[in-house]
This record gives structure tokens, C-alpha cells and sequence, in this order.
């Protein structure tokens, strides 16, 4: 049978609950076999992570340890080049069956900024485009995307079908919690348990990560 595998990216600085929740409920409702989750090594779009890559590796690692549905792939952090998702995509697709589907995940604001990727075009002959939207959003695609949505949205995302070209929209209501404002917790010396798994706060703890200099 053919593999299904969701991929979510990002810097994770640091990977928090919302990160974790969404893969997570993308994967049971898709009934997906895994969702590799990506650190990017140096994302193209950001400013550069506080932390080093090889932390925020370990972070994810130690987020995903005992969940068998999502899985940590390090592939962006052995590459000397920015981390282009259309290379990542392509060296996921040089691995898998013709038949396999892959399916990318992003946020409704990173889906908006698809025209400004490295070779945008070209995602959707490796994967299928699932975008993350919370119910109430009211927003609309900018216009360079308003053709593509037309030619490829499907209504469910359960009618995605073959291994890649198509996009769908997964409503979900996500939880209030961004890195930003838990980097700001963390220098400001306050506390950010039940926003992060007991594993990465205990981590980041140990190494004074994200902490205010003295």
C-alpha cells in the first residue's frame, strides 16, 4: 500500500504545544502513517533562531519521543544551503515510491507567502498542500495564488488523491501559543510549563536557553 506522510517544517524556537497538536491532529484525521517533522538548519524567510540548529534538533526530538505518528527528520540540518522546502521536498520524493503521498503542512499566513518561496511553483508536482486555517479566519489569498486555488483546492481533505498536485483546507482551532511570545516568557524569567512538553522546558532549562544575559 501506498505510504502517507505529512511533513511540517520550521524553525521550532522552540517547538511548543500547538506545533505538536496540530501534526498531530492532521495525522488521525488523514489517517496519515507519520508527520516528519523539519528543523530548518537556516530558514530563508526568518531571522536567524536564537538557539543553534543541533538544539532545536534535539527540542523536537525530545517534544516527539514516545509518539509513534510523528517523527523527526534532520535532513535540512546536513545541508550547507538555505532550507529550501521545494529541495526538501524533492530529496523526500528521490526516497519514496511514485505512488506515496506526500502532504506539506502550513499555516494559512505561510500558504499567503507561497509566491515569495524559492521555486513555489514547483510544490505541488511533489506533494499535496494541506493549510492549517482556524475557522473564524476571514482573510483571502493574495492574488497570485487565486488561479492556483481554483485549479487545485479540493472541498474535503479526505478527497485528496494520487501522490501530489492537489490542496485542501484543515479547520482547526489552534491553540493560542507562539515561540515568540514563549522566547519573551523565557528572558523575561517567567514561567512557560503546560506551553511546552516537560522534556524540552526541562532541556532548556538545563542549558539556560533563551534566558536574558546577566
Amino acid at each position: 500500500m501506498a505510504l502517507r506522510i505529512g511533513v511540517l517544517g520550521g524553525t521550532f524556537d522552540p517547538i511548543h504545544i500547538g506545533h505538536l497538536r496540530g501534526a498531530l491532529e492532521v495525522a488521525e484525521l488523514l489517517a496519515l502513517d507519520e508527520v516528519r517533522l523539519i528543523p530548518s538548519a537556516r530558514p530563508p524567510h526568518r531571522d536567524t533562531p536564537q538557539v543553534t540548529a543541533e538544539q532545536r534538533l534535539q527540542l523536537v526530538r525530545l517534544a516527539v519521543a514516545g509518539e509513534p505518528l510523528l517523527r523527526v527528520d534532520d535532513r535540512e540540518l546536513a545541508r550547507t544551503t538555505p532550507s529550501w522546502t521545494i529541495d526538501t521536498l524533492e530529496s523526500l520524493r528521490g526516497e519514496l515510491g511514485a505512488d506515496d503521498q506526500l502532504f506539506l503542512l502550513l499555516g494559512w499566513d505561510a500558504f499567503c507567502g507561497l509566491p515569495s518561496w524559492q521555486r513555489w511553483t514547483e510544490l505541488l508536482q511533489h506533494c499535496h498542500l494541506l493549510v492549517l486555517q482556524r475557522p473564524d479566519a476571514d482573510s483571502e489569498a493574495p492574488e497570485a495564488l487565486r488561479d492556483l486555488l481554483a485549479a487545485r483546492s479540493v472541498n474535503e481533505p479526505a478527497a485528496l488523491c494520487g501522490p501530489a498536485g492537489q490542496i485542501a483546507f484543515v479547520w482547526q482551532a489552534p491553540l493560542a501559543v507562539s515561540a515568540t511570545d514563549i522566547r519573551r516568557r523565557l528572558a523575561a524569567g517567567c514561567s512557560v510549563r503546560f506551553l511546552l512538553p516537560d522534556a524540552v522546558l526541562h532541556y532548556i532549562d538545563a542549558h539556560g536557553l533563551y534566558r536574558a544575559p546577566n
